[in-house]
């Protein structure tokens, strides 16, 4: 008979122990609710700001992907240009080497 009290109060002292230790976690996470839901609207605030920037960033993207393609015909314009101009400086520095080749000759 001693077993089953002895048994029967530390039952008893247990429960004691679990509802004491409910009560202060309860009371903790009450306290740890509250910084957790500030954290949330951080983060939240957070993913906001970033898919924000994000979608800023894509566009910008767009757009210069945009005037990439509107400046490329433009750029392989410029860049038959300054081939044709290398071309004629060789021609003219050609024609000049000549002429002062014959200014040469007739000082002799």
């Amino acid at each position: 008979m001693t077993q089953t009290f002895w048994e029967a109060d530390v039952a008893v002292e247990q429960q004691q122990k679990r509802e004491s230790s409910e009560s202060l976690s309860l009371s903790l996470s009450a306290t740890d609710f509250s910084a957790l839901e500030e954290r949330i609207v951080r983060a939240v605030e957070l993913v906001k700001s970033e898919r924000k920037a994000r979608t800023a960033a894509e566009e910008r993207a767009a757009k210069a992907e945009a005037q990439l393609g509107e400046q490329g015909p433009v750029v392989d314009q410029l860049r038959d240009e300054v081939r044709t101009l290398r071309a004629e400086r060789d021609q003219v520095r050609q024609r000049v080497e000549r002429l002062l080749t014959q200014l040469d000759s007739l000082e002799l």
